[in-house]
């Protein structure tokens, strides 16, 4: 077992690192998992500070960047690109037209759908986006080499694709089951 972490009482740590937060027990057993739980909450609360300066929730500047990249979209559409759910793009979406950030038009191909595409507004936005990720990955990788950043890069898209993997091999299963 590993020394306790400071200030926290006698909860182990897994790793030679000292945690953020206590590891409880039961994450014994998936240290990586918990790591990147914690990764992930505090990435998501450093974004969230940094967008909040420019009007921006997490998430929302990703819905801005492909369609600063690709134009206007359906909703379903961007609830592809984004690996979302349809609830969640409505939500967001709505909450980008409300700050005039998008709006929606008739989709001149599909009467039944419309098309979300960016405003001016939302166009001059644009560059502090791009400053608040640079900001983003600069606190991130603080101090890590240009090697160890790449090396970074690689675990985690490594651990992206087990975990598409997964995902890909869960729902294969479950059809097959039915």
């Amino acid at each position: 077992m590993a020394p306790p972490t400071p200030g926290t009482g006698d909860e182990p740590v897994v790793t030679g690192q000292q945690a953020t937060v206590p590891v409880p027990a039961a994450a014994g057993g998936g240290p990586v998992s918990h790591a990147i739980f914690r990764l992930a909450r505090l990435h998501r609360m450093f974004a969230g500070q940094l967008l909040r300066r420019i009007g921006l929730h997490p998430g929302q500047e990703l819905v801005m960047m492909h369609l600063w990249e690709l134009g206007p979209q359906r909703q379903i559409d961007l609830v592809r690109l984004m690996d979302s759910d349809a609830a969640t793009m409505t939500r967001t979406v709505r909450r980008l037209e409300q700050s005039g950030f998008v709006r929606r038009r008739p989709s001149p191909t599909d009467k039944r759908a419309s098309l979300i595409e960016p405003t001016a507004a939302s166009h001059a936005l644009r560059r502090q986006v791009e400053q608040v990720w640079s900001q983003l990955e600069e606190i991130s990788t603080a101090g890590l080499t240009d090697d160890e950043r790449t090396a970074a890069l690689h675990t985690l898209e490594r651990l992206e694709r087990n975990l598409v993997q997964a995902a890909t091999d869960s729902t294969c299963s479950s059809d097959a089951e039915r």
